[in-house]
């Protein structure tokens, strides 16, 4: 019997910063049950123009939100490098590598990404800051780079964000659980810890007793 919790997520998604606090809970309530939890790129935008100040100033409001509902902080003064492009597809795929090569320091990377964006104003679209959160999450910084620009692994992007495309899933987070091939949903989108560990306990509980 196989069994994991998949987050699908994007590092550049607002809501999935002001989750990060759940997922790690969770992650660590599955873990104390033996299920690992595996991360899943969504490809939440790649736009290829600078954002102008109307939009910039939408998405300022949308984090605010964000803040109000989770608590989880964030930078407005230095909020969005200026002339941020907002591809999210590289800060992906710097997760997709470290899946590749460390599984275990994805959920660190992921947290040095949301917070060089959220609170200290950082370009993470750009690779060569991408590659500075790699090493100081523990990766070498030649072989993370090497596989960053590899084709495998910018196809291994696109194959995340296929599948979630073809899940049907419209928004981040969202929290799945797997048990021999076969999905539950237990979110799509932010809910708090307190409403989401007790379906995640009966979900492991029927695990056990399977």
């Amino acid at each position: 019997m196989s069994q994991r919790l998949l987050y699908v997520m994007d590092p550049m998604c607002s809501w999935c910063w002001g989750f990060a606090p759940v997922v790690e809970e969770l992650a660590s309530q599955a873990a104390r049950a033996g299920v690992r939890l595996d991360w899943v790129v969504g490809g939440l935008r790649q736009e290829r123009s600078p954002l102008g100040e109307p939009a910039r100033a939408r998405i300022l409001a949308h984090w605010q939100a964000v803040s109000d509902e989770t608590g989880q902080p964030f930078n407005f003064a230095k909020g969005m490098p200026e002339n941020l492009v907002y591809d999210t597809e590289p800060a992906c795929r710097a997760l997709v590598v470290a899946r590749h090569l460390a599984p275990r320091r994805v959920a660190r990377l992921a947290r040095l990404i949301q917070r060089a964006f959220y609170l200290e104003g950082r370009d993470v679209t750009q690779a060569r800051v991408l590659l500075e959160l790699a090493e100081a999450a523990g990766f070498a910084r030649c072989c993370f780079a090497e596989a960053f620009d590899s084709a495998e692994q910018r196809a291994a992007t696109r194959a995340d964000f296929a599948w979630v495309e073809r899940l049907g899933i419209a928004g981040f987070p969202t929290l799945l659980a797997e048990r021999n091939g076969m999905l539950a949903l237990l979110t799509n989108g932010h809910q708090p810890l307190e409403r989401l560990a007790p379906l995640l306990e009966r979900w492991l509980g029927r695990v056990a007793h399977a």
